[in-house]
């Protein structure tokens, strides 16, 4: 996306208060603040500054519930008002954050005409605009929830969120976007105990108390910042699913990943070995209680030493295996890749895809002598 006049401006002027970088929604992140009716046409927001807190360029439209685009209802995600981006269309918030520091921003997604719909989601000044595909809809609701993280170079700094041209002739057409917020990413260290980073997941990105659909996480290119501290995750187009223990059943703690899009993605993190060390993967499998009854949901699990496929025969109701790989490091790195071997939904009918669990995952190696010493 270029950076237009517009948004320059808007970068260098930086006159009104900014939203503070901390744990929570955006301001009027929900929309449920109404801008004056007199900056609307019908639905399309004709002045920038119509949304109390936010900017608007290009064909946007406030969206009530209810409204129709003909014989469509169009889908609100959460409360009575959502906002809709049309081609060549953005949304921008400015954003107080502490330079330096790395943050998450959480928001819902809902496709309403081109199959081929993406979001590109920014942060100015900073680094290259990532893209999320929408075109797959996880859920029954008819809308998901994505997460985007970045690493702020400034203390004040713009969040854009941007659609570009479906190639569909009616400019309205596009994404309509809910429930923005944003949580600062604390990244824990690796151990003695624990060669991985952030093994149990813990630490990830915001999730709306009250909201039982999880959180899902796009595929990374190398250079961009995860939302899952320690892990990437590699697809074209697919994704992964950060879950909760309020809504599910999880492993280990309170956080952990669901493996929703089978072959079409992987989980994986690389971590520094020492080549002919000892090493042991350890890991539970299990199901979030969503219904994903499979008999068996199958995991595989690969490093550049083994691999492994474990079965979980899941009822759909919760439940965990605690399972382990062991492997001699070939490299002073190692790949850990996670990903499950099938394709699921839930038994409800709806359509909400679904996958095993994957939580609590720790790796520990022993260089070789150690390992003889050990043994004597």
């Amino acid at each position: 996306m270029m950076l237009n006049g517009a948004l320059f401006l808007l970068v260098c002027g930086a006159a009104h208060a900014a939203a503070s970088g901390g744990d929570g929604p955006l301001l009027n992140g929900d929309f449920e603040y109404l801008p004056n009716r007199h900056q609307l046409n019908g639905m399309r927001v004709i002045e920038p500054q119509a949304i109390p807190h936010w900017r608007a360029t290009g064909h946007v439209e406030y969206v009530e519930a209810g409204a129709k685009q003909g014989d469509m209802v169009l889908t609100v995600p959460e409360g009575k008002h959502a906002v809709r981006l049309g081609t060549e269309s953005s949304i921008q918030q400015q954003l107080r954050v502490t330079r330096g520091k790395y943050y998450a921003v959480t928001f819902s997604a809902a496709r309403t005409c081109a199959q081929d719909e993406k979001l590109n989601v920014s942060i100015v000044p900073g680094d290259q605009p990532g893209e999320l595909p929408i075109q797959t809809v996880y859920t029954s609701s008819g809308w998901d929830s994505y997460s985007w993280a970045f690493q702020a170079t400034r203390g004040l700094v713009w969040f854009v969120l941007h659609h570009g041209d479906d190639g569909v002739d009616d400019p309205a057409c596009g994404p309509i976007v809910d429930n923005f917020a944003i949580r600062m990413l604390n990244p824990p260290q690796a151990t003695h105990d624990n060669m991985l980073v952030n093994g149990d997941f813990e630490e990830g990105p915001y999730i709306t108390p009250g909201s039982p659909w999880g959180v899902l996480m796009p595929p990374l290119i190398q250079d961009h910042v995860s939302p899952l501290p320690g892990w990437r995750i590699m697809a074209s187009s697919k994704v992964v699913k950060y879950i909760d223990s309020e809504h599910f059943s999880v492993p280990h703690g309170s956080r952990a990943v669901e493996l929703v899009a089978g072959l079409e993605v992987a989980l994986l993190q690389e971590v520094h070995t020492v080549p002919g060390s000892s090493c042991r993967l350890e890991f539970s499998v299990g199901d979030a209680a969503d219904g994903c009854a499979a008999s068996p949901m199958r995991v595989q699990v690969a490093t550049a030493g083994a691999s492994r496929t474990v079965d979980y025969n899941s009822n759909g109701t919760g439940g965990c295996n605690r399972e382990a790989l062991d492997f001699t490091a070939q490299a002073n790195s190692t790949m850990v890749v996670f990903y499950s071997m099938g394709y699921h939904m839930t038994s409800d009918g709806s359509g909400t895809l679904c996958g095993p669990v994957i939580d609590d995952v720790s790796l520990v190696c022993v260089p070789q002598h150690h390992a003889r010493r050990l043994l004597r």
